[in-house]
């Protein structure tokens, strides 16, 4: 951007042209010409007119066009212009921020394990513990114009005056004024930092830009697991908030932080480390001073859990507390008009208001101080370069998955609580009436008349659904409607079984299937043994005292209640029985019957039919 990029001097202008020019020029005039008089030799030599020497001096020319004509344009651009994807090495060997999370527009995230892996497996980092600095945040506030001076403390912390020229221009992660978002992702810089802790250890710190919550082209789900993601990843994150700490601050960060828990492996340890609330803009230090001094009074007052406190208060302030082993806060003032209103400033010191220089030089020696690096662990255990790339491969699998769930906004929750209570209304409204119906003491009801009581009692509840004010509006409502409907008619598959159960004859179905299975074995083996069919008789009897048994088993069952597994495997066989076979002997016999009347009618229905006949005339 242009706020954020070294004016090209006139020399780099001039060899950028230049460069252009022979590119078109060799493209359209030169390389044609020479490919044009080398067919021309051929032609010659394949001829024979006569012949013509070797041009091997057009073939050296072809070779340095190309050379040249392959050379990067803007190679002698400043190191603020960044073009380098992850299966390209360094155009020019400087460090620069790379992209190693992108969201795609189908708001599904991607890891670029090729540029992750290049710059945390170096030789020289790869088996060093990792600390690893964020900064995330509300889009616009200035991340990434903070994180460019941590790079340039990271640079010259050996030096006093480690903010250095004040005509400078800040460079590294991209930066610019304006209202629309600049980084997207994660981004972290391409050299790792080597530092030599106060207890000897040497450990490599990674710093980390992330992209701003809220923007007006990311979702709800996209800002939590970016937020989330650089949170489980860093050892230090930098919560940037604007002016003061809000409960919308506090809340989103309970919403981002429980979507990270949710990934990772539950453990009695506090899942994160250190979180350093920066409110920047700070306007009332008459309350609290800038710094960190000022900055933990103004936390532990916002912090603060008291018994008069609502419980939803208590319970975001007990969740943060119960996420992070240290948190801390600073106070920053605001930058300066010149900072804010000038849509070509580049960051020079010169033009920053002096009280926030004043105080930048305390924040970020403050932040980066070896003795203040914490070094990154999971579980306990330190964690090395190598092993954060495992975590991170890790834990985008699981937000590219389908297993959490998607968080969802203040409406859309309240709008689906809003239905799902008035679902539970009408529900328990159908409830209590079906219980006056047909309940525990009420008497076996007629099926029809259980029906056509469930059909006026259920539309009653979809009118008290229908009567509740919802939020959403209606179509949003009518999934909610369709699943009431649903609830309902699963209700009444119960409500029916409880009235059948109360039926007598529906009751002693099973006793009196077996009982006339042992009625029909018992005359079967006695036919059949009177007529000398020993081996049917013999299975007849087998299968009367295997009913009996049965029989005396269910009699158990239902007066002890135990083995009630048994006892309805029993009935499912009986009502198998029942209704497969002597259902259907009761309906052939009854039809048989219906028409031995018809066929043959009897004396008293010959003058039952003659009645009728004179009754007519």
């Amino acid at each position: 951007m242009s706020a954020n990029r070294i004016a090209v001097n006139t020399t780099t202008l001039c060899i950028y042209s230049l460069q252009t020019g022979f590119r078109c020029f060799s493209t359209f005039f030169l390389y044609p010409t020479i490919v044009i008089v080398e067919n021309i030799r051929s032609l010659f030599i394949s001829f024979k007119v006569f012949p013509l020497p070797v041009l091997n001096w057009s073939k050296m020319f072809h070779c340095s066009v190309w050379l040249l004509y392959i050379t990067p344009v803007g190679s002698f651009s400043d190191k603020n212009v960044y073009d380098w994807s992850s299966e390209e090495e360094e155009p020019d060997g400087r460090a620069r921020p790379v992209q190693v999370l992108l969201v795609k527009d189908d708001h599904t995230f991607e890891l670029d394990e090729a540029a992750l892996s290049r710059i945390l497996l170096a030789e020289e980092v790869r088996d060093r513990e990792v600390v690893a600095i964020s900064v995330a945040g509300a889009f616009r506030k200035g991340k990434s114009f903070l994180m460019d001076f941590m790079l340039r403390y990271m640079y010259n912390h050996a030096s006093e005056d480690w903010l250095g020229d004040p005509e400078e221009p800040l460079t590294g992660f991209s930066w610019r004024g304006g209202s629309e978002r600049e980084t997207t992702g994660i981004q972290i810089w391409s050299e790792v930092f080597l530092v030599d802790k106060p207890d000897g250890r040497k450990v490599a710190v990674l710093l980390m830009d992330t992209q701003g919550t809220f923007d007006s082209q990311s979702t709800l789900r996209d800002s939590a697991t970016v937020f989330a993601l650089s949170t489980m990843i860093s050892s230090m994150q930098v919560y940037n908030i604007s002016q003061n700490v809000q409960e919308d601050d506090l809340q989103h960060l309970q919403l981002f932080t429980e979507y990270g828990r949710l990934a990772m492996e539950e453990t009695f340890l506090k899942p994160f480390q250190s979180m350093i609330f920066l409110v920047r803009d700070w306007s009332f230090p008459y309350e609290f001073p800038y710094g960190q001094e000022g900055g933990m009074k103004f936390l532990e007052k916002r912090l603060k859990i008291s018994e008069n406190q609502h419980e939803e208060l208590q319970n975001v302030r007990k969740h943060i507390h119960s996420c992070f082993t240290n948190i801390s806060c600073f106070l920053m003032p605001h930058p300066g008009l010149k900072v804010a209103t000038n849509p070509h400033f580049d960051g020079r010191i010169k033009e920053i208001d002096s009280q926030f220089i004043n105080n930048l030089q305390v924040l970020v020696p403050w932040l980066l101080s070896p003795r203040n690096l914490d070094v990154k662990e999971i579980n306990g255990s330190n964690i090395t370069c190598r092993g954060l790339v495992e975590y991170f491969k890790a834990y985008i699998k699981i937000y590219q998955g389908e297993e959490l769930p998607h968080p969802k906004s203040m409406l859309q929750a309240t709008a689906e609580a809003n239905n799902l209570a008035a679902v539970a209304a009408a529900k328990d409204m159908y409830n209590k009436k079906m219980e006056e119906v047909c309940g525990g003491d009420r008497p076996f009801l007629a099926p029809s008349e259980l029906q056509a009581r469930h059909s006026v009692i259920r539309e009653e509840a979809l009118q008290v659904f229908r009567g509740v004010k919802k939020m959403g509006g209606e179509e949003f409502s009518r999934r909610y409607l369709q699943q009431l409907e649903a609830e309902i008619d699963e209700v009444f598959v119960q409500y029916i079984k409880h009235n059948d159960s109360k039926n007598i004859f529906h009751a002693a179905r099973t006793p009196a299937t077996l009982f006339v299975v042992i009625f029909v074995m018992y005359v079967a083996a006695g036919i059949t043994g009177f007529v000398g069919v020993d081996i049917i008789a013999s299975v007849c009897n087998m299968i009367l005292g295997l009913a009996l048994i049965t029989l005396c088993t269910w009699a158990y069952i239902r007066y002890s209640g135990e083995y009630r597994e048994l006892g309805a495997v029993i009935d499912q066989v009986a009502g198998a029985l029942w209704d497969q076979a002597l259902y259907k002997l009761y309906n052939v016999a009854a039809n048989h019957r219906h028409l031995y009347h018809h066929a043959f009618p009897g004396p008293q229905v010959e003058e039952v039919a003659e009645e009728h006949s004179r009754k007519r005339d």
